[in-house]
């Protein structure tokens, strides 16, 4: 793993506005960064990312079943217990889950770290699948790559292989999301691109204008019935909404399903530990209120990160060192219950810190992208960097 530089595109800004990749600055500052890359072995992609990935997303359903068959588990991880049989059932059906983003700490040398699992609304979607191997495309066609570079990105194919595998030919699907936030809104519209490439219908839903039927199933502003719903709208949310007692009742299908209100929880981490204690790529991590016995005090002994069950892009997150640590400025989720991960240091390469997003569709790790920042909390404005494999 080296981070190398380059040069941007002379075109690049000319290729996104085509693209329709409005995001790739943000709030002022860039957030798409092509100056500098990272590039890979294919060896260490497949063995260190690809592989580990895989099977960290086996332990996390199994982990799911373990959670979903204990009411104090479940307690642990705020599920509303209203709704919790709303969330077992959808799991004992085996309802189907679409994609999913480990973040991982990887050096290139030592086994990668699972930092947290985004199982339920990942972003960072579009960028990775399709303008990343663009970027690849253009820098193999200019000759700023040699001939036979590759990059680790089956992610466009996979993910419409998946939506045709989990939907009939033609299924109407409904794509939902807060409009006013361009990052959401283009990855839902990528999403329902990728669905278009399936077979599948595929229609636009702003959140607020969903509504309820007569009968108690959602609709659309346009009084469509909705059966099937990708919802970039994260359950945490949506089992606490004022809608959230018409769920069980809604008929709907949704991506994803129910019991990925689980695996999209921080409370995770413990169970993970807890089942897999000693794994090459977990983490220690205990509940906070069960962190003070010897063995977690022994293991989080140089250092822990404080992280709340529900937290976006590193807000309410604390990093604890000996040495002094770090604070997210944004305390959006500091009034939810918090775990404690031992701290794992991120690789710095020319003073940046970056953190690889593998990525999940169906079960299997299809793709990654990395995230990279000055300090070492992954925050909204980390920047998103392309990737390529040494031919």
């Amino acid at each position: 793993m080296q981070r190398i530089a380059t040069g941007t595109r002379p075109d690049f800004e000319d290729k996104a506005r085509e693209a329709g990749f409005t995001f790739h600055h943000m709030h002022g500052e860039p957030y798409w960064d092509e100056e500098t890359v990272y590039a890979f072995d294919l060896d260490e992609v497949e063995t260190m990312i690809e592989d580990p990935a895989t099977e960290l997303h086996g332990m996390c359903r199994e982990a799911v079943g373990h959670v979903l068959r204990s009411d104090a588990l479940m307690e642990r991880l705020s599920i509303p217990r209203d709704l919790r049989p709303f969330v077992i059932e959808s799991w004992e059906a085996g309802e189907p889950e679409l994609y999913g983003r480990f973040d991982l700490a990887h050096d290139g040398d030592g086994p990668a770290k699972m930092l947290e699992y985004n199982a339920d609304t990942p972003t960072a979607l579009y960028e990775s699948a399709a303008f990343q191997w663009q970027w690849l495309e253009d820098m193999v066609a200019s000759g700023a790559l040699p001939e036979g570079s590759d990059q680790f990105n089956g992610l466009h194919e996979a993910l419409v292989a998946r939506l045709a595998e989990i939907f009939a030919p033609d299924t109407d699907l409904h794509f939902a999301c807060f409009p006013d936030d361009a990052e959401d809104y283009a990855t839902t519209e990528y999403m329902a691109w990728a669905a278009r490439e399936a077979g599948l219908g595929a229609h636009f839903a702003p959140i607020p204008e969903i509504g309820l039927t007569d009968a108690g199933q959602f609709a659309d502003g346009e009084g469509r019935v909705i059966g099937a719903m990708f919802k970039l709208y994260p359950w945490e949310d949506m089992l606490r909404d004022d809608f959230a007692e018409a769920l069980p009742g809604a008929r709907c299908r949704f991506l994803e399903p129910p019991w990925k209100a689980v695996l999209s929880n921080k409370g995770i981490l413990p169970v993970l530990w807890q089942l897999n204690e000693g794994h090459p790529n977990l983490l220690p991590a205990y509940f906070e209120d069960e962190a003070d016995t010897p063995a977690a005090r022994a293991a989080l002994a140089q250092g822990h990160v404080r992280k709340p069950l529900f937290s976006r892009e590193g807000a309410s997150v604390d990093i604890v060192t000996p040495d002094g640590g770090e604070r997210a400025p944004d305390r959006s989720y500091d009034g939810h219950a918090t775990i404690l991960q031992a701290y794992h240091p991120l690789p710095v390469f020319d003073g940046m810190h970056p953190v690889v997003g593998a990525w999940i569709v169906g079960e299997a790790c299809v793709s990654m992208g990395l995230r990279e920042d000055r300090g070492r909390i992954t925050r909204d404005l980390s920047r998103f960097k392309p990737h390529f494999i040494r031919a």
